[in-house]
């Protein structure tokens, strides 16, 4: 074996080329570590290239405290790993690689570019650098464990690979396509860990009204979306939303799916209620809708709403609202008009159920957190063994707090391992 001054170098194999494992590649590898990554696709960071819709937001630049009020999964455990790589340090992370960085709406960092290839390419350059065994088409079949409880190495199938330290860092069961299989969770429970319900959080709605298919594709920015459950509100977010062929998906969805999936799960009616014109106080949409149909009082009803709401859009609404579409904008009465302002400012959906863990952003649950050191991302149960990313019991919000979980953690645990 190697010698690094008077000790033995240590042989770190990490387990995932994603997000999480390749931060902890290159972070055992600084530190002086012999390091394999295994990567069972035949390219690294498949899932952190699609991304931020392909541009990658690789964090947000808010506080320790703001970004763990954003991780509403078991943010307090991070608080070590966030102290010792921030937000501010993964920026600088990133910036010290030439990757050009802005800052966005919500705080949300992204590559100047725009193109999460850029991210993951830094990376890439960055292992090849520090000399990183780089391993592809590599599924890890188990773990080699000592009878004293400590780590000895993997086996890929016959191929066994020696190791002083493994990281599991294989993703969650979200995005199967990206290598997400949920692997990480069958070698933990096998090295005796316990896995913690696994469900689907930031994950698109499917709705019981079926007119949403006739919106497939809209996206509607600056609304306000309101999750009520057994007519009671729950929970409410401003910004992006998605319309699909089954129900709803982006930003804000997304956030509030987290909540919605618990309480589907207790058994609870959830409907959410979309205000379209969030801006507006009741009586100036009711004055702005009047202006619009003085203003084209010869059209008809559904002539006149073109500066109000987008084209595709309009003939929905119209149907739900019952207003015949053909009458001329001029005798809409007084109580079409205020029952109109109250759908723009409610319309109604309700949820049937999240889409499959498939096809969530982040998977919730995973290995428990009572059995892994947060300061060291170290396995209490096994010795050399380490956990980083998405395959613990942690997930936040979207803004890029998800990402920053995967390289603090990452980051946290390569060194440990390489220590």
């Amino acid at each position: 074996m190697p010698e690094k001054g008077w000790e033995a170098v240590k042989r770190v194999v990490v387990i995932g080329g994603g997000a999480a494992g390749m931060m902890a590649a290159i972070s055992a590898a600084s530190a002086g570590a012999d390091t394999t990554l295994l990567e069972r696709n035949n390219f690294l960071g498949k899932k952190l290239a699609i991304t931020g819709k392909g541009r990658c937001n690789l964090t947000n630049a808010s506080s320790i405290s703001e970004t763990i009020k954003n991780i509403p999964g078991n943010g307090n455990f991070l608080y070590s790993s966030l102290h010792r790589f921030s937000p501010d340090d993964t920026m600088a992370f990133f910036s010290s690689l030439g990757v050009k960085l802005v800052t966005e709406r919500g705080k949300r960092v992204f590559p100047a570019s725009g193109d999460a290839h850029e991210v993951v390419n830094a990376l890439k350059k960055q292992l090849h650098e520090l000399g990183v065994n780089i391993q592809y088409d590599k599924r890890v079949d188990k773990l080699k464990i000592s009878d004293d409880g400590s780590v000895l190495g993997i086996y890929c199938g016959k191929d066994f690979i020696e190791a002083d330290a493994v990281i599991i860092a294989t993703g969650g069961k979200s995005y199967p396509a990206t290598g997400s299989t949920g692997d990480g969770y069958r070698l933990a429970a096998m090295a005796g860990h316990s896995i913690t319900d696994l469900t689907p959080s930031l994950v698109p709605l499917e709705t019981t009204e079926t007119w949403v298919s006739e919106l497939a594709g809209l996206t509607l920015k600056n609304v306000r979306v309101t999750t009520f459950s057994d007519d009671k509100e729950v929970e409410s977010e401003f910004g992006e939303m998605l319309f699909t062929h089954f129900g709803v998906s982006g930003p804000v969805v997304l956030t509030l799916s987290r909540t919605i999936c618990r309480l589907l799960d207790e058994g609870k009616q959830v409907k959410i209620k979309i205000n379209l014109k969030p801006a507006l106080a009741p009586e100036q949409l009711e004055a702005r809708l009047q202006r619009d149909f003085d203003q084209f009082s010869r059209r008809h009803f559904a002539n006149s709403l073109g500066q109000l709401l987008p084209s595709s859009l309009i003939p929905v609404i119209i149907a739900l609202s019952g207003i015949d579409p053909e009458k001329p904008s001029n005798q809409i009465t007084k109580e079409e008009r205020r029952h109109f302002c109250d759908l723009l400012t409610g319309l109604e959906l309700t949820v049937k159920c999240a889409r499959p863990i498939e096809e969530a952003v982040i998977t919730a649950g995973g290995v428990c957190l009572k059995e892994i050191d947060p300061k060291t991302m170290g396995s209490k149960l096994v010795s050399g063994l380490y956990f980083a990313g998405e395959v613990i019991d942690v997930d936040a919000l979207t803004g890029g707090y998800n990402l920053q979980i995967a390289f603090a953690t990452g980051r946290a645990a390569g060194l440990s391992a390489a220590e």
